[in-house]
């Protein structure tokens, strides 16, 4: 059976439609599925993309955090269905308690739109099975609060529980630990600030690198 995986658009998103398209390529089915709704429609698996949901206004994610949707988002991923929260998704899964941590200003008060270097820590994901530990993706950033920070006791803990996903090997944004991605306990949940879906077609992004987070949903071996 075919994976069906809930894209959600908030007003402000702007990856919506690339992350269903990498959704495709990878070989699932993309469900849309609007900020208002209060029903994941039965998928299998949750994407929250990128953009600047309500004009990053307040704090990034802050709002869209709120959004009917987001109730549903927090029950089905507390209940273990894989959510991935891409940039702003990132921000989201941080203000919902989600996953651990807070992204703010990157530490040159500049917008960074570039491809990155990230490293895999994790492959035991709902999100990362097809990589390996220690491979190195190609995956565009594009950020103005993309510097994750988190306190010391903190930082231990996600250490300690092998919580990082990915680290940048020339951190762009301040990230404490150079973490680009991050996991929960359990391994369903998965933030990342660089953007996945941006690197799953040669002709239009730096790399296929990206592909793999979606193949790893789909079920897809490689």
């Amino acid at each position: 059976m075919t994976t069906r995986v809930g894209v959600i658009t908030f007003p402000g998103t702007l990856d919506d439609r690339d992350a269903a398209t990498a959704v495709t390529i990878a070989g699932a089915q993309a469900q849309p599925i609007w900020h208002k709704e209060k029903s994941l429609k039965q998928v299998d698996a949750v994407i929250l993309p990128g953009g600047f949901s309500y004009g990053d206004y307040m704090r990034t994610g802050a709002l869209a955090s709120l959004s009917p949707i987001m109730e549903a988002v927090v029950e089905a991923a507390k209940e273990g269905m894989p959510v991935l929260g891409i940039c702003n998704g990132f921000q989201m899964l941080c203000e919902t308690g989600l996953l651990p941590g807070a992204l703010t200003r990157n530490t040159g008060l500049h917008f960074i739109c570039r491809p990155e270097i990230i490293k895999i820590e994790s492959n035991t994901t709902a999100w990362t099975n097809s990589f390996e530990v220690g491979e190195e993706l190609l995956i565009p950033v594009k950020n103005g609060e993309g510097c994750f920070q988190v306190s010391n006791e903190g930082l231990a803990e996600i250490e300690a529980e092998g919580l990082v996903v990915a680290r940048y090997q020339d951190n762009p944004n301040g990230s404490v630990a150079n973490i680009a991605a991050l996991r929960n306990a359990q391994g369903n949940v998965v933030g990342i600030m660089p953007h996945p879906e941006h690197a799953v077609d040669s002709l239009v992004g730096p790399s296929i690198d990206g592909l793999g987070f979606f193949w790893s949903i789909a079920g897809v071996t490689i």
